[in-house]
């Protein structure tokens, strides 16, 4: 599988050029924008305003062209869709079938294919041929891996070097399909990505037009507290997307909330939104995994409002 993924991938004749971020001054959310010039953008999201998609996961049961309707009701720029066997609206196995459906429904609405997010962590998964190829053809703008967890019982730096060898294996796949790869930073103790440094370790030599960070802010400022600004700025470079979500602390462990009732700093996004940054926004919403089809698009449009509110932002 390697080899057919790495070598046998005919290359795209696409320009893809990384533009310079800079963002301005503020307070803490402000100051961590600052800090760094990263090369997080590119040709795919050249659009004047920061590409907002709404993470699909709890509307399975909307057909396509029900899902592309409801997604253009509420104003949003695209979707990420997700491409895995467990929860996933496009099974793995049916990629290469479904997903250029889902694209032909998604352009009735001149909606965008943003992100497919998938449970992959190698590229010897048995479907990771198939859904790359499925989703570079159907035009999507970047691609998500599944997650990585550490076995606490064995050397946590010798696991960081497995890794990193994986996702140096995907990058390979990602430049030869022009098509971005993304690993999302996520917060537990068994996650590879929550600390930040460990990610950055695995991406710092990796152009981040093949491989780079899904910021996910939430989690970022749980793991990291009062100091979640420094490892922002170190990951800043690697950034391909962020992902919007907002929590509470419970009496062991953080929880999910609905966006502006929680911890999430609305200055970040504020920020964000001077910024010269014109790529994907995904909105999660995640706080109601038990709610049907009304439930969540309540909730995504309650969410997006917030988002639109803070970003300053007329859908």
């Amino acid at each position: 599988m390697v080899t057919a993924l790495n070598d046998a991938i005919p290359m795209k004749q696409t320009t893809r050029t990384v533009n310079r971020r800079e963002f301005g001054a503020g307070a803490i959310a402000a100051a961590a924008l600052a800090a760094t010039a990263p090369s997080n953008v590119f040709a795919a999201a050249a659009a004047a305003r920061p590409q907002v998609c709404a993470f699909i996961k709890f509307l399975t049961a909307l057909d396509y062209d029900e899902l592309s309707d409801a997604m253009a009701e509420l104003g949003f720029d695209g979707v990420e869709v997700t491409v895995r066997e467990k929860e996933g609206y496009i099974k793995p196995a049916e990629a290469a079938a479904e997903l250029p459906k889902f694209r032909k429904a998604l352009d009735k609405n001149n909606l965008q294919l943003t992100i497919v997010t998938t449970d992959l962590v190698s590229v010897d998964d048995t479907h990771a041929d198939s859904v790359l190829r499925a989703s570079a053809d159907a035009g999507a703008q970047r691609y998500r891996l599944g997650f990585y967890r550490y076995d606490l019982k064995l050397p946590i730096v010798e696991q960081i070097e497995t890794f990193k060898g994986r996702l140096l294996q995907f990058a390979k796949v990602s430049r030869k399909l022009s098509l971005p790869g993304m690993y999302q930073n996520h917060a537990g103790k068994d996650f590879f990505g929550a600390t930040i440094w460990d990610l950055y370790h695995a991406l710092r030599d990796v152009p981040a037009e093949d491989l780079g960070c899904v910021y996910d802010l939430r989690h970022a400022m749980v793991e990291a507290g009062e100091a979640w600004p420094l490892l922002y700025q170190v990951m800043q470079p690697h950034i391909l997307a962020y992902s919007v979500k907002d929590f509470v602390w419970g009496e062991e462990k953080s929880k999910h909330a609905p966006l502006g009732d929680g911890r999430v700093d609305r200055k970040f996004y504020e920020e964000l939104a001077n910024s010269n940054y014109s790529g994907p926004i995904s909105l999660h919403v995640e706080y109601l995994p038990d709610g049907g089809v009304d439930v969540q698009l309540a909730a995504l449009k309650r969410d997006f409002a917030t988002l639109s509110e803070w970003m300053g932002r007329k859908n």
